[in-house]
């Protein structure tokens, strides 16, 4: 019978774990404290931001009224996105929302295909109306009911034509 020979275990050190430090799961609060506050900090200027995006948005929209060329969906197509991820990081879902509708029917239509217009101009108008009015949170029965409209009418839009 042959001899067996003892298994040795390794254990290499957990360098992530002696990076970030050890107490309370290697989490630094105090670092955790000052990230929340930075976060709170932006929070109070992105009014601004969403003001500034929301006109951006318009006037990409106006500009593809005007010229619908590949130049002008694009900055239409940026600006939806950008208030997509911004609205989202500052509480604004429904925006959030209504902009990735909006981002999706522009994105995922053929480059040659026109957008429609009215659509658009829904998507732009639902971003004006729940900025306007402020709403934050994702309860408003009205504007749920606008958004999935709105998504609705993309899922037709974007549907296999047979």
């Amino acid at each position: 019978m042959k001899r067996q020979q003892p298994i040795e275990l390794f254990m290499p050190p957990n360098m992530l774990k002696a990076k970030v430090g050890g107490g309370l799961g290697g989490l630094d609060m105090a670092a955790m404290k000052r990230a929340e506050a930075a976060i709170d900090g932006l929070k109070s200027e992105f009014a601004g931001w969403i003001a500034d995006d929301v006109h951006a948005l318009v006037a990409a929209r106006a500009q593809y009224a005007k010229a619908p060329d590949a130049g002008s969906r694009a900055a239409l197509l940026r600006a939806a996105h950008d208030i997509k991820g911004q609205a989202a990081t500052f509480n604004f879902p429904l925006i959030a929302r209504v902009a990735a509708s909006l981002s999706r029917l522009i994105g995922e239509l053929p480059p040659a295909a026109a957008l429609p217009a009215g659509l658009l101009d829904a998507h732009a108008g639902a971003i004006q109306v729940i900025h306007r009015q402020g709403l934050q949170t994702s309860d408003d029965k009205t504007a749920l009911a606008l958004c999935a409209e709105l998504d609705a009418r993309v899922d037709e839009m974007l549907a296999p034509r047979k």
